[in-house]
């Protein structure tokens, strides 16, 4: 049976909640801030486990702002809408340096450096749920459909989109923009007089984006404003003869490699994404997996470059890196758990950390993005 107690936050945690303590026992609680005290009701998630819902707010936070959305609150995809944005960045500083030590045991010396730009209508790429008429994003944890009319993150070409869509069926679409034209994904089997609708908004094929052709099955970062700042945090002072390109996508980092080393080999196991990389970027091209080319890698490259999914590097491509053993190694990561648990064996047998850098591509989101740059040890 739910109970009811008062709570102090000590501190946010990475995933977008509050963490207090009830008996010693951890309760997490979302849309509060560190210091604040509420009135929550309590249930066991699991275990010593237990969820707060907040039911009154005693002591708010200096940094508690009014939230810039309507559908705050109810829509799961913005979490810090609730807080000052400066005080945004500073909590995800203090989230990455607490999930390094904790998952990685990894102590990071000094200040993380951030890069912030525009925290309102900064995404170029958004997912929508339709259900006959109406669309939006789910509700915090929950599959039931909020529905919206506008959402403040997304970019304009894209609140232009959802004002007038309005399709009879129930399907997942995926929709991209550079501004000028709409890149439409649709992720259900829809009738055709639904489909024909969804793909009337934009186009299906690839658009341009800064250069780069991007495929509707494409991967691509989703901050318009941050596009060019991410590249050359990941790129930093490096040149030289070889460098590799690991996760390559459509080559947003090969791109950039091309112009400060000699030879660039760029990795990408996805076929559009490879399509795509083939016609973006001007070097030598592999259509595998980075276990497998790595796996039989003889080059020697002055630099190795990687940016995996959420799910990591993982123990293989680790394995094989501390095998090669390049002079520098530059991880771009979506998740600190698994960039603590990759570095940890890294940094444990070949390299020290050289410097890391937040760059706050989902404000108003509990998503973190780092840049590690690693040397190899002497």
């Amino acid at each position: 049976m739910p109970t009811e107690a008062i709570l102090t936050i000590e501190k946010l945690v990475y995933g977008g909640d509050g963490l207090a303590r009830l008996d010693g026992k951890v309760v997490l609680v979302p849309y509060v801030l560190p210091g604040e005290v509420v009135r929550a009701e309590i249930d066991r998630l699991k275990n010593d486990l237990f969820r707060g819902k907040v039911l009154e707010l005693i002591t708010p936070s200096p940094a508690r702002v009014a939230p810039g959305c309507p559908y705050f609150l109810r829509c799961g995809g913005c979490q810090y809408q609730h807080i000052d944005y400066a005080t945004q960045v500073e909590q995800k500083r203090a989230i990455l340096r607490e999930v390094l030590q904790r998952v990685g045991k990894i102590t990071v010396a000094g200040e993380i450096e951030a890069i912030t730009g525009e925290p309102w209508q900064y995404r170029n790429r958004i997912q929508l749920h339709i259900d006959r008429g109406q669309m939006g994003y789910f509700e915090h944890a929950s599959h039931k459909l909020c529905a919206i009319d506008q959402c403040p993150i997304a970019s304009p070409a894209l609140n232009a989109v959802i004002s007038k869509l309005n399709v009879q069926s129930t399907a997942t679409v995926e929709l991209f923009t550079n501004e000028t034209e709409v890149q439409v994904n649709v992720l259900d089997r829809v009738p055709r007089p639904a489909l024909a609708a969804l793909q009337s908004i934009g186009v299906t094929g690839p658009i341009d984006y800064a250069g780069f052709q991007v495929g509707r099955n494409s991967f691509f970062q989703v901050n318009r404003f941050l596009l060019d700042r991410l590249v050359e945090a990941a790129l930093g002072d490096t040149a030289g003869d070889l460098a590799i390109d690991l996760y390559a996508g459509v080559g947003l980092f090969a791109k950039g490699l091309a112009r400060r080393f000699t030879n660039v080999i760029a990795v990408e196991s996805s076929r559009g994404a490879f399509s795509d990389l083939t016609h973006n970027v001007p070097a030598t091209l592999v259509n595998e997996t980075t276990e497998a080319y790595l796996a039989a890698c003889e080059e020697q490259p002055d630099l190795i470059l990687a940016d995996p999914p959420r799910s990591g590097l993982g123990k293989h491509v680790v394995k094989e890196l501390l095998h090669i053993r390049a002079p520098r190694l530059t991880i771009i990561s979506c998740d600190p758990a698994t960039l603590a648990r990759d570095l940890q064996s890294l940094l444990a047998e070949a390299y020290r950390m050289d410097k890391i850098t937040l760059v706050d591509l989902f404000p108003q989101t509990f998503h973190i993005e780092a840049v590690v740059q690693l040397q190899r040890s002497e």
